[in-house]
């Protein structure tokens, strides 16, 4: 039998979250043959959410829950944690690989620690790295990687841009790379969850969309901003803010300092973002970087239009130049105005292309397409 370990030691529910667990769902769906996958968890942060994946099955390296007790918030931080579970796991990691001796470990994030961990294992386990965003590669890491890249069978890049850059950077051989598009939709869910009512006070409002965590790489304050002027010729527009983040206070302060607070609504986290972007007169994605951008993604499936900031990597290559929607300057507020004003005063018929065109694009990221090029990877044969 085939044995898959997945190692990504999150820190607070990232789009890598659902990626690892629609993978894992991928595999289980629809590879016919008997399999044992099963998740690594650290410190207690697959725990933490364990309810919501029950078919899944959980290895512990711990014995003490320490998730909730670790810091998350902030670059200092979050780095302090990063650290403590790269000591923390180092050795619990190392006799799990060396007893268990699975036949591959997907490795999603900390990549550090199996990287190097790698090195003492004389077994048949094959290490697969996943970008999971645009590698920030200073001069310690991108040499780290260079040393350890032996180490390595395979390197699954989200987007055609991450993978030419890593070919280009020459880390890895160019046969240790590959494409490999996330497993962001998943049919059965979003035909369930769009289904749901969303809450009464908002069903009769006209409003656009903003989702993620409310931190500086998505760029929120620009989103406010831009919709200070739209809002001045569309009185009765709404924005709907659904996230949360270090950055809650400062933009909640900066939507009352702009006078719209009785326009734009901080929903928080949500579990079903699908039942407002289906309502969206549009979504808008107004981030720094990206790669791929889920939500563009789950807009394109549910036919919403996108207007999106032109950031590396995934926005760019998704909308492509403006064939699947409307791209704006990154960090530009004017420039954003321009474009929604640009997409109101578009031709219904030009907008329903574009609208084609995304919803066409996005069945490149199902689980089942996911499935498919997963299992050549890894050799799954039904």
């Amino acid at each position: 039998m085939i044995k898959i370990y997945y190692w990504a030691p999150f820190l607070s529910k990232i789009a890598t979250v659902a990626s690892v667990t629609r993978s894992i769902e991928s595999i289980k769906r629809y590879y016919k043959k008997d399999i044992d996958i099963e998740l690594i968890d650290s410190v207690g942060e697959w725990e933490s959410i364990k309810e919501k994946i029950p078919n899944i099955k959980i290895i512990k390296l711990y014995k003490t829950d320490l998730y909730n007790k670790l810091p998350k918030k902030g670059f200092i931080q979050s780095r302090f944690t990063q650290i403590f579970i790269y000591i923390f796991s180092f050795f619990k990691l190392l006799k799990l690989l060396r007893n268990n001796r699975p036949d591959y470990i997907m490795v999603h994030l900390v990549a550090s620690l199996p990287l190097i961990l790698m090195s003492f294992l004389n077994n048949k386990t094959k290490m697969i790295l996943r970008i999971s965003g645009l590698p920030r590669l200073n001069f310690i890491r991108k040499n780290y990687w260079k040393f350890f890249s032996k180490n390595v069978y395979k390197v699954t890049c989200p987007t055609i841009a991450t993978y030419e850059r890593l070919r280009l950077l020459n880390i890895f051989e160019e046969n240790q790379l590959e494409l490999l598009y996330d497993p962001i939709i998943s049919t059965r869910d979003i035909i369930q969850k769009k289904k749901v009512d969303i809450e009464n006070k908002f069903k009769n409002k006209k409003f656009i969309i903003g989702i993620g965590r409310l931190t500086k790489q998505k760029n929120f304050k620009c989103l406010i901003n831009a919709f200070k002027k739209i809002h001045n010729n569309e009185k009765d527009l709404n924005l709907l803010i659904l996230g949360e983040g270090e950055k809650s206070s400062s933009l909640r302060n900066l939507s009352h300092k702009l006078k719209l607070s009785e326009f734009i609504h901080f929903l928080g986290y949500k579990e079903n973002i699908y039942s407002y972007l289906k309502k969206a007169d549009c979504f808008i994605l107004s981030s720094l970087w990206e790669d791929p951008g889920f939500v563009l993604i789950e807009s394109a499936f549910l036919n919403i239009p996108i207007i999106s900031s032109d950031c590396h990597n995934g926005p760019k290559e998704i909308i492509n130049n403006n064939e699947r929607g409307y791209l704006f300057e990154n960090d530009n507020i004017n420039s954003l105005v321009k474009t929604y004003n640009e997409f109101r005063n578009s031709e219904k018929n030009l907008v329903r292309k574009k609208i084609q065109r995304a919803k066409v694009y996005s069945k490149n990221y199902t689980i089942f397409a996911h499935y498919l090029k997963l299992s050549k990877i890894l050799n799954l044969k039904n």
